[in-house]
């Protein structure tokens, strides 16, 4: 704009102050006038930097990219591509309205793929090319080992040049091949802005539109039509354009912004081609023989993917699911020696050897969130179901986390009239939103147990693109077909494009069955309810282990029977997610519902209303167990032989299992065993090592003010807090110095609101360590808070007070445990005066918020007692944890839990005692299951 239109502009109101002072309006104007061209100056700059720094982006990724209007997607230049004669091109009114959108994406994109340099020298090898992509350069600077960054630098590498994933993949689909070479041209068509002549999808290639590029992306979404209108839009639709619409090829004459040669329609004209491919239709599922004579009952195979330590849980599943004709193979994760083990015991057991656990090489992964791993696990355990000789026509896969909803006898029936489709779900979204969701555009390489972002990819051209839910029951054929280890073309080419995916087996069989020779047997529906909650279950908490952020399904609780229940005149045959630690009573109300008779006779067993789970094992070699966790059960031991007045410093620690009592956590159990030999004779027999378990519980530590008595309903601190089934997953609530403790709190809905808390965490040494602010709204009497504290706490007792006003509500104790054991071994001394020293760094509080609380916090902690850092090592700090322990946890029950059926014990005998992990448990009781038919 000219100078002397932006002087003309300046408002009138500042004229009487220039009037005031000689030549006032002339040293006014020359103000001006310099600090625009001053402006003018600097804006010039700015613009020259940006071009020269943000225009280093990768040409090839910028042609390649889509954008599917979802936000996180480039464009490319407003004029790149564009023919000489096009650049001037005045935009119709209708054609506007993006315009400042599209510049903002794009600088969006300027900022999210500008290159940067891979620093070599943390690199013990030599890269086989330069990274410059900012998402591998992150990857590879996050990465802990030199073995995991050579190979995402290796990937990356191979993504650079084109040589990772296949251009172009032919489907095989008898009656959806896709065109080949380039799309059949129906001619030019009569478009309108309100009713479109392919109103499916819509899309701008800015600069790479062609009749090829768009029909393949129509093609990829499942569209049968595609066209081309004004040089650089692409439309998508699924019903043929009506003749009455045909206008002379002449009308549709701008030529496309990725080929000047070819025409791409027009203002409100559209060539539209043919993409070879049939709008999709999902097979209906049978619900009744097609045959007079009774069908032949199908064998399924069921897949079980493990995780976890929930044993019993999974046993009572296979438990229900048994059947002689039916075949199991359990994958256990790779690192869960406990579980592996349990299912270990329970193949033994089985005498008709038709459960079998995966083991050997290669047989066993990491089945972390998302990880490409999935899909290998996946095909292996199948080829390894394949080869075993029982026959079986179905495979089905589950984790420990489902249960059926219907009979035995049902599925199989249901089945029976199936044979030879293919259930699974699809995403039931357009397909370019679900990629740009799934992250299917991006590559991720797997390694140390994390799926690492490297940047963007291009889908290979000429396949449907389908995917969903990762649960099914497919056909023996089809299983056949994916696990072949010599795969034809089409299974070889998408092995390869979903070894680097995130969520592969979300995606991978679907895509298959769209393009292959099965396209036929698909039927949409993968026989499973879920239960999504998303504004729980979508808060990324996968950020640990994927460079994502994810979705999970939440828990079944008991108020969500009826909607269970209500699936009975429906194909849904299984439910997940359930998870005995957060309701069991779900559980045993759907088993009561499909079988009564066995759940009347198991009702009247003792354990019915009970769950245990183990928590630690001392025969574990992977997870390792938090040393935290390993020096609080440890000094509980000690306090339950010292309780039975036996000398405690021979303690060995055995199981640590999280027990509950009518759907309720009822504490934890401690197994130890002692081998001195100088025990008390009234209890232990001279020079043999004794057993014991014990029901450990939590002390009541929480007081509140009596004005808020009954109103707050929970309040409690702990680590590692599941914000979508909002509660603790520390069952034992042991934390140590390098622990990040988490308040969750739970107000009654009669609380005045809005109402503001304050919270207030003070060390042991009596030092405000942080303040939260809290607003109470109707939304948000059930939530958490974490604190900002230093990377090493104090340790001994915390104190936390919840303050309203000046008011103080509540006052919550927790411990901090200082540490006997470093890395599961027992901590040397200069590890432990260095955690009993405690943090080197102050706190953030300043000390305008020091005085503003000092008063509150004085008053209540007026009669609390002072931690003193003192140098205790060896047996004077176990003396000293152990009164710490003391003071949050007491020692109840316990019972003998010696093998020997004679005893001279005055305790009562662990097989019988109700709350002991060694009673028995009717409900995961697996011994006789390969018996009783």
């Amino acid at each position: 704009m000219p100078q002397s239109t932006v002087i003309a502009s300046e408002p009138r109101r500042t004229m009487p102050n220039v009037r005031n002072y000689p030549g006032g309006r002339h040293r006014g104007c020359l103000r001006k006038y310099r600090l625009v061209f001053a402006f003018g100056i600097i804006m010039l700059c700015v613009q020259v930097y940006l071009h020269t720094y943000f225009g280093l982006v990768n040409d090839k990724s910028k042609s390649s990219r889509l954008s599917s209007g979802e936000g996180g997607s480039s464009q490319p230049e407003e004029d790149e591509g564009l023919p000489k004669g096009l650049r001037q091109l005045k935009l119709p009114p209708d054609k506007q309205a993006n315009s400042n959108k599209q510049t903002h994406m794009q600088s969006q994109l300027r900022n999210r793929t500008a290159r940067i340099k891979l620093d070599r020298k943390s690199l013990n090898f030599t890269p086989v090319c330069d990274v410059t992509v900012r998402e591998a350069v992150s990857a590879v600077t996050r990465a802990q080992s030199q073995a995991c960054k050579q190979r995402i630098v290796n990937v990356t590498c191979l993504s650079q040049q084109g040589l990772l994933y296949p251009e172009r993949v032919q489907s095989l689909c008898p009656h959806s091949p896709g065109f080949r070479g380039i799309p059949i041209n129906l001619g030019c068509f009569k478009d309108d802005k309100t009713l479109r002549a392919l109103s499916g999808y819509y899309h701008v290639f800015k600069g790479n539109n062609t009749p090829e590029r768009c029909a393949y992306m129509c093609l990829q979404s499942g569209f049968p039509y595609a066209g081309t209108e004004y040089s650089m839009e692409c439309f998508c639709g699924m019903e043929e354009p009506l003749q009455t619409k045909r206008l002379p090829d002449s009308s549709c004459n701008m030529k496309c912004s990725g080929n000047p040669k070819q025409t791409c329609g027009g203002y409100l004209t559209i060539n539209i081609y043919s993409t070879g491919i049939q709008k999709f239709k999902a097979q209906e599922a049978r619900n009744s023989s097609l045959k007079n004579e009774l069908e032949q009952p199908v064998r399924i195979a069921y897949l079980l993917t493990v995780n976890g330590r929930a044993s019993r849980q999974v046993k009572r599943l296979i438990s229900i699911l048994y059947h002689p004709s039916h075949f199991f193979y359990i994958h256990v994760d790779a690192r869960q020696d406990y579980l592996y083990r349990e299912m270990l015991e329970l193949e033994k057991w089985c005498k008709l050897n038709n459960i079998k656990v995966a083991r050997g090489e290669g047989l066993r992964h990491a089945s972390i969130w998302g990880g490409a791993s999935l899909l290998t696990t996946f095909l292996k355990s199948a080829q390894q179901m394949l080869a075993y000789h029982q026959h079986w026509d179905f495979l089905v896969n589950l984790s420990e986390s489902d249960f059926p909803l219907k009979s035995n006898n049902q599925l199989t029936e249901f089945l029976s009239w199936n044979k030879g489709m293919n259930f699974a779900k699809s995403h039931g979204r357009e397909v370019q939103r679900f990629i740009a969701k799934q992250g299917l555009d991006k590559t991720f390489v797997e390694c140390e147990a994390r799926m690492w972002r490297t940047g963007d990819r291009k889908l290979p051209d000429g396949i449907q693109i389908d995917g969903g839910s990762d649960w099914f029951a497919l056909s023996r054929d089809f299983v056949e077909y994916v696990a072949d280890p010599n795969p034809d073309q089409l299974v070889a080419n998408l092995l390869k494009l979903f070894k680097y995916t995130l969520l592969p087996a979300e995606s991978f069989f679907h895509t298959v069955l769209r393009n292959s020779r099965f396209c036929n047997t698909y039927i949409d529906n993968n026989l499973h309810m879920t239960n999504w909650k998303r504004k729980l279950g979508c808060k990324c908490q996968y950020k640990a282990v994927v460079d994502w952020c994810g979705c999970s399904p939440n828990d079944f609780k008991l108020e969500d029977f009826n909607r269970l229940r209500n699936t009975v005149d429906r194909n849904i045959f299984f439910a997940r997610k359930f998870e005995s630690v957060i309701d069991h009573r779900i559980i045993d109300r759907v088993e009561e519902w499909l079988y009564p008779d066995r759940m009347n006779k198991t009702t009247r067993l003792r354990g019915y209303n009970m769950y245990w789970q183990s928590l630690y094992h001392h025969a574990d070699l992977s997870p390792l167990p938090d040393d935290a966790l390993l020096t609080l059960s440890y000094s509980l031991a000690r306090l339950v032989y010292r309780k039975l007045n036996i000398n405690n410093k021979n303690v060995r620690l055995l199981e640590n299992t999280a027990y509950f009592r009518d759907n309720r956590f009822a504490g934890i159990l401690i197994l130890a065993e002692n081998k001195e030999e100088y025990s008390d004779v009234s209890v232990l027999p001279d020079g043999r090592a004794r057993r014991v378990e014990a029901l450990v519980s939590m002390r009541h530590n929480f007081s509140a003010s009596r004005l808020w008595s009954g109103k707050i309903r929970s309040l409690s601190v702990s680590t590692d807090y599941d914000q979508k089934e909002q509660t603790f997953r520390n069952l034992m609530g042991s934390m140590g110095p390098y622990s990040t403790p988490v308040l969750a709190y739970e107000f009654d809905a009669g609380v005045t609101i809005p109402q503001n808390v304050s919270i207030l965490w003070i060390d042991p040494h009596g030092r405000l360590a942080d303040v939260n602010y809290l607003l109470l709204e109707e939304m948000t009497l059930v939530g958490h808070v974490k604190p900002q504290l230093n990377e090493q706490l104090a340790v001994g007792t915390w104190r936390l007070l919840l303050v309203a006003d000046t008011q103080l509500m509540a006052k919550l104790k927790f411990l901090i445990n200082p540490l006997s054991y470093w890395k599961t071994k027992k901590i040397d001394l200069d590890k432990a005066k260095k955690i009993l020293d405690g943090p080197s760094t102050v706190y953030h509080i300043t000390e305008e918020m020091n005085k503003s609380w000092s008063k509150i916090a004085k008053a209540a902690m007026a009669n609390e007692p002072i931690t003193h850092s003192q140098n205790r090592i060896g047996e004077d700090l176990d003396d000293w944890l152990d009164r710490l322990v003391y003071e949050h946890y007491e020692i109840g029950e316990v019972c003998d839990a010696d093998d020997e059926i004679r005893s001279e014990s005055k305790l009562q005998k662990c097989l019988d005692t109700p709350w002991s992990s060694l009673s028995p448990d009717s409900k995961a009781d697996t011994r006789n299951l390969c018996q009783n038919y």
